[in-house]
């Protein structure tokens, strides 16, 4: 039996040898399998590699050209005198590692033909300042440029569906992401640690934040998780010591422990989940620490209108200092400007500085009454009240004034038919504040204003038409207001 599988053995070792074969072709050690005409690049025997490295779209070998489609996993690994690599177009796939602890590599160039980057592929590649990823790569593996600490700038263009676990973990001068709408997932720890973060978008497709992603990200001033979202993982963004204001979408249903600890400069949280997320520990259950050591009690929290009041029944949402209405305070309606009454040449007008309302307003003849006595005084008076109404707008206060007709004594030129003509000059008296103005008073014509109790409270003499009291009268009180030798009793507005 043992002679068998040793047999079994060396025939698979001869096949191998048969399709694959590793050679060093201008300076790169190959893999190059016959069977599929494929090179793939790999470590080299004596660990040579430095400089500056360009690796080929194909290579020839005993006559035949290969397809250079991948590089292999640790192909560069620890290379320290690397300097820069050039990838042109045909490689497909940059394995585990392959790039992996080559500190002194300051560019790569990655061509749209690749489309997988697995785990660890550019770690601790030390000098590398920036990076673009092309959109061909649909495969973004784990810890790709974990601790990269000068890379200050990374582009990810649309074909990444998800960026893997530690991704760019450490990359502690990171300032700048790019992330496309194509990713929809963001695994743990993928920008753990990256201090020098100041700002970040999360692509509006994805639909959960897993555990430390944003972990000690202290630059960062502001956050917005997106409405399809629907959890934010444990310790999410906790230690983000600048972080002032958080949006959080519609669609988050859960929020882990500790998700926003340690935020201690958090000022508003705006949340647009109308039932109340849930707070969970690791192990599903409840936990009310997810704003822990964020001094929640001096932070304004906005939520719908409709759910206000759960939250404020629910901890840890109960403990803000404030819990506000998104859609913010009620606006307040304009309201229509205060009418002004005039009477001009026999007709009673209304105007007000608010263009196009409409107004409604009332009279009142208090004369109208039964009298008793053998001669009647025929001064007629008028109350009248009016607002201003208009589509959109509140209505305005209400102007109220007295119309009254004085002086009255009979004509005896001009009868008609036979009978006689009354003359009266017509008063106008309006109130503010104990402040009578009396319009239509002749010129010269003493005007006098006392209390319900016959006490003088003021005078004035006609002059362009009209005389000003200051009566110092209390809103509600009576107003006599004698006018030559006629009498009007006016309510004080």
């Amino acid at each position: 039996m043992k002679k068998q599988l040793l047999l079994l053995a060396m025939m698979l070792s001869m096949a191998a040898n048969v399709f694959a074969v590793e050679v060093e072709i201008d300076g790169l050690w190959y893999e190059v399998v016959s069977k599929t005409k494929e090179a793939k690049v790999i470590k080299s025997k004596n660990n040579n590699y430095y400089g500056d490295i360009v690796i080929p779209s194909s290579v020839e070998y005993k006559g035949s050209n290969y397809s250079v489609t991948s590089i292999g996993e640790n192909a560069f690994y620890a290379c320290g005198s690397l300097t820069s690599i050039a990838i042109n177009y045909g490689v497909k796939t940059i394995e585990r590692a392959a790039i992996y602890y080559c500190w002194n590599l300051t560019s790569v160039t990655i061509p749209n033909s690749v489309t997988t980057i697995e785990d660890y592929a550019f770690s601790r590649c030390y000098r590398l300042t920036s990076i673009t990823i092309p959109g061909s790569v649909v495969n973004f593996g784990g810890s790709v440029f974990d601790d990269c600490n000068n890379l200050t700038k990374v582009t990810i263009l649309n074909g990444v569906t998800s960026i893997g676990g530690a991704a760019f973990a450490r990359c502690s001068s990171l300032s700048s992401v790019t992330i496309p709408n194509s990713v929809t997932k963001i695994e743990s720890n993928a920008f753990l640690d990256c201090r020098n973060l100041a700002s970040i978008t999360i692509p509006n497709n994805v639909t959960s934040i897993e555990n430390y992603v944003f972990y000690n990200c202290s630059s960062l001033t502001s956050v917005t998780i997106p409405n399809n979202v629907t959890n934010i993982g444990y310790r999410a963004f906790e230690g983000c010591s600048n972080l002032m204001t958080i949006t959080i979408g519609s669609g988050v249903k859960t929020i882990y422990e500790r998700a926003f600890a340690n935020c201690p400069e958090l000022t508003d949280v705006y949340c647009y989940a109308e039932k109340v997320p849930s707070m969970m520990d690791q192990n599903r259950n409840p936990s009310t620490d997810a704003f822990e050591d964020s001094f929640i009690e001096y932070v304004i929290l906005h939520v719908p209108q409709a759910s206000i009041n759960t939250y404020k029944s629910v901890a840890p949402w109960s403990g803000f200092k404030n819990i506000i209405s998104l859609e913010g305070p009620t606006p307040e309606t304009q309201k229509c400007a205060t009418p002004i009454i005039s009477y001009d040449n026999g007709k009673l007008k209304y105007d007000c500085e608010t263009d196009g309302v409409e107004f409604i307003s009332e009279i009142t003849d208090v004369d109208i009454k039964r009298y008793y006595d053998a001669t009647i005084s025929l001064t007629a008076t008028y109350n009248i009240s009016v607002y201003a109404t208009k589509s959109g707008y509140d209505n305005s206060d209400v102007a109220t004034a007295t119309l009254c007709w004085i002086d009255q004594e009979p004509q005896i030129d001009g009868i008609i038919n036979e009978e006689k003509r009354v003359v009266a000059d017509a008063v106008l008296i309006q109130s503010n504040g104990g402040v009578l103005t009396i319009q239509g008073v002749d010129d010269g014509t003493k005007v006098n204003v006392y209390n319900s109790a016959g006490v003088l409270t003021g005078s004035a003499i006609g002059k362009n038409g009209q005389a000003m009291i200051n009566t110092n009268l209390q809103t509600g009180s009576i107003a006599i207001v004698m006018i030559g030798d006629k009498a009007v009793k006016v309510i004080v507005k």
